[in-house]
């Protein structure tokens, strides 16, 4: 006897932009991505709508690497940067240079409708560039990373983005601050788009090093697992070219099913960021708003922090470690952890 195929599962959302409202299909809608609470690829596009306006205000406009999973968040995981097949219209691309020299198109979200199609391809973390599409070489934004070390944990990132904070504020830059959507904390600075990322990653360096001078206890820029004992590691190595991290309002694939939440200076210490979910993060923007929403009004310059770089460089403090993929480059030190190195030795 035969059996008619039953069409595949699918539904359509509607979604609203800057062109009108689409309809965006979504197959499988019913698939869970966060098993510990049910949550299926709709909700998470239902998500995206939610935020739409805000995620878009963030990541739009830059070249972005999508986090996509192929079945749920336990499940195996991989990075798409190029357009896949069957990439609508609207969305479009952008050709980038990564460290290797080679060039590639890489993907531009433009509005929310874009992001929901993300959604449809399995994506569940966001990760734009520090650069817009029209000058991807350039940064206009400078990211680090505060990453809790085995034996701290979030509230131990708090006061070292507050002195963070302070110490970008006096090389005259405004700083913005979100959680990571796990158990650290990204402050971010828009910049004028006039630098490479070489330049950008010594202004990090350089910003990252006073906060060591002042909280030598308590924080840490050494690129060395083993040399960071409990302290804070501000991670400087995420200013390098196609480094990036999860964008803001971008979901974390964590059970909870975390959002990497911007917040304002005065919500830090009494932030929990367990709470800023899926689930809630939609309606905290319609009550408390963006605190991103004047984000890039004032870009700062990096000079400043260029000339302590160079300070510091005169004083004996060069240049520090490469992620293991880069080439060797100029002025690195051995890319070997010292505690191999003494063995050499």
């Amino acid at each position: 006897m035969y059996v008619v195929p039953m069409a595949s599962e699918h539904t359509t959302i509607t979604v609203p932009g800057p062109h009108g409202e689409r309809e965006m299909r979504i197959s499988s809608p019913s698939r869970v991505l966060f098993p510990d609470l049910g949550l299926t690829k709709l909700d998470l596009a239902r998500y995206i709508c939610g935020v739409g306006e805000a995620f878009i205000a963030a990541n739009g406009d830059r070249p972005v690497s999508l986090q996509r999973y192929s079945d749920n968040i336990d499940g195996e995981m991989f990075f798409s940067k190029n357009p896949p097949r069957g990439t609508p219209d609207f969305v479009r691309s952008v050709k980038v240079v990564y460290p290797s020299a080679r060039s590639h198109p890489q993907l531009v979200l433009d509005e929310p409708a874009a992001a929901v199609w993300a959604v449809q391809m399995n994506t569940v973390v966001f990760h734009p560039w520090p650069s817009r599409a029209e000058d991807t070489d350039n940064p206009d934004q400078l990211r680090i990373d505060l990453d809790p070390q085995p034996g701290t944990d979030f509230d131990d990132a708090i006061p070292a983005a507050q002195v963070l904070r302070d110490v970008l504020a006096e090389a005259g830059l405004e700083s913005f601050i979100k959680t990571s959507g796990n158990r650290g904390l990204h402050v971010y600075a828009p910049i004028e788009p006039v630098r490479e990322f070489l330049d950008v990653r010594h202004a990090v360096i350089a910003a990252a090093r006073e906060v060591e001078r002042r909280m030598p206890d308590k924080v840490t820029t050494a690129w060395w697992k083993e040399e960071r004992g409990e302290r804070i590691f501000l991670d400087f190595n995420q200013a390098n070219r196609d480094r990036t991290i999860a964008g803001a309002y971008s979901p974390r694939a964590l059970p909870h099913a975390p959002v990497s939440c911007p917040i304002a200076w005065n919500e830090l210490e009494n932030t929990d960021p367990r709470k800023f979910t899926v689930l809630t993060v939609p309606d905290r923007l319609k009550t408390v708003g963006d605190p991103w929403a004047k984000f890039g009004e004032k870009q700062g310059s990096i000079n400043t922090l260029l000339e302590w770089w160079d300070r510091d460089t005169k004083d004996g403090l060069g240049e520090m470690p490469f992620p293991p993929d880069y080439p060797k480059m100029p002025g690195e030190p051995p890319r070997v952890q010292p505690s191999r190195a003494k063995k050499q030795d």
